[in-house]
């Protein structure tokens, strides 16, 4: 038996986001936002899903807390819905959805666990879409606005903060694949709002600097990692720019002030051209308090001409994967980790999502998702192999507590470790529950 510990001021969590659980949609005085929209355009969503429900959060926020208290997490991120503070984007403020957010807070605090809040997690009010979006830089100022709206309401009492989750699939999951909202399917376009939200990160966080907030600020991008095949150059490159595609294009504006160059050439070779502004990169090289990583998935892949944006293909390695299909891979977790490390420094780093899903249901009362289990106990060592070599991790959030809105996939696939029955919402814990709740408890667990 190996035993994997972890450091004694290590923080525990859990995360969510307010379109994938808080339902409510049409209550507290709450403006449409995109996947509002989209959720309710036929074909878009599996099933014809929709967050109007969802797990009912809104209403079931004190349960949750308690859920979480008793697994003995230290930091619970959630987001944000900037149409519940901001109806129209823009313009009055809803003190009714504010007056949610405190309630909230508050209660987190009162059981001892620290807020970290994501100021956006997808959910841009159907107004400023209306408008053009995030393709429109009107999009950067009002979400200056409302982020500074946030931190001056909380100030005090929230601590970590977040800009953005996740700017590739804001960007090109929405707006050049076009698989979440609002579904555009235009590389340039999407490349373009890249931009804008990084200029949008910068400007808030230079506005949270300017009020002086006692906390920190940091975002977090999704990553993966495609390890390549063989030696040859063209499998090493092919794989260099899906990694680059995630993690440089995000990562080097903000810790180096420039697009990296192997990446800007490529999209060049697409027909894609940037617009960048005087002062854009200086605004978003913005020094940060911490990085949030969000990881699930990586593989091995070769260089294949002409094969998607990129040109790489997978190489069927015969790797387990989850219910949603995404294939287990650890030594990814690992090798995102020291290559972020390599490249930018001694950067504090929370894990802001890992999990897996799986679509167990209750037998009996209890939910044996032991496919969930050990995708925590062997992203979790990775993660320790990670700390070992010098990575400077701060915490580990796993996605997700509760089973919840899966975007495109609606509710036909299980992330939490909390089971959800979406008919009664009645909530049961999971064994991965329990299973997590005792590595928290020792900060080691037992392989």
């Amino acid at each position: 038996m190996a035993i994997i510990q972890f450091p004694k001021d290590m923080k525990w969590g859990t995360a969510t986001a307010s379109y994938q659980i808080e339902g409510a949609t049409n209550e507290g005085g709450r403006g449409g936002s995109i996947w509002d929209t989209f959720s309710k355009t036929p074909g878009k969503v599996l099933n014809g899903d929709n967050g109007d429900v969802a797990c009912d959060s809104y209403h079931r926020y004190e349960e949750d807390v308690q859920l979480m208290k008793e697994l003995g997490i230290d930091v619970y991120r959630f987001s944000v819905a900037w149409p519940r503070i901001f109806p129209n984007g823009t313009g009055e403020v809803n003190q009714e959805g504010l007056d949610y957010y405190h309630r909230l807070v508050d209660e987190l605090l009162e059981a001892g666990i620290e807020p970290m809040c994501t100021l956006y997690h997808w959910d841009l009010p159907q107004a400023l879409q209306d408008k053009g979006g995030w393709n429109n830089r009107e999009t950067i100022d009002a979400f200056v606005n409302y982020s500074e709206t946030m931190f001056k309401e909380f100030s005090g009492k929230i601590k970590y903060w977040i800009t953005l989750n996740e700017p590739w699939c804001i960007a090109f999951l929405s707006n050049y694949i076009g698989l979440h909202a609002p579904g555009n399917q235009n590389l340039q376009l999407a490349t373009q709002i890249s931009h804008h939200l990084l200029v949008a990160h910068g400007k808030t966080v230079q506005k949270f600097r300017e009020l002086g907030i006692n906390g920190e600020i940091g975002y977090a991008p999704n990553t993966t990692w495609l390890h390549p095949y063989s030696n040859k150059l063209e499998d090493i490159d092919a794989c260099r720019r899906e990694v680059g595609w995630y993690i440089e294009w995000f990562m080097d504006p903000v810790f180096k002030g420039e697009y990296p160059d192997f990446m800007v050439e490529w999209f060049k070779k697409k027909g894609v051209e940037l617009v960048i502004e005087d002062g854009d990169m200086e605004t978003i090289n913005q020094p940060i308090d911490f990085l949030g990583i969000n990881y699930y998935t990586g593989h091995v892949a070769r260089y294949k001409e002409n094969e998607g944006l990129l040109d790489w293909e997978l190489v069927e390695f015969g790797y387990q994967r989850t219910d949603i299909g995404w294939p287990i891979y650890p030594e990814g977790f690992y090798n995102v980790l020291t290559h972020i490390t390599d490249r930018y420094g001694d950067v504090p780093i929370y894990i802001t999502e890992n999990g897996s899903c799986y679509n167990d249901e209750p037998v009996d009362g209890r939910v044996r998702d032991n496919g969930r289990i050990d995708y925590l106990q062997q992203h979790l060592t990775a993660l320790s192999r990670a700390i070992e070599s010098g990575v400077n991790v701060k915490g580990y959030l796993t996605w997700s507590l509760l089973d919840n809105f899966e975007w495109a996939e609606g509710y036909s696939k299980r992330f939490g470790i909390v089971h959800v029955n979406y008919r009664t919402l009645e909530r049961t814990k999971k064994d991965s529950y329990y299973w997590f709740k005792q590595a928290i408890s020792n900060k080691w667990f037992e392989l």
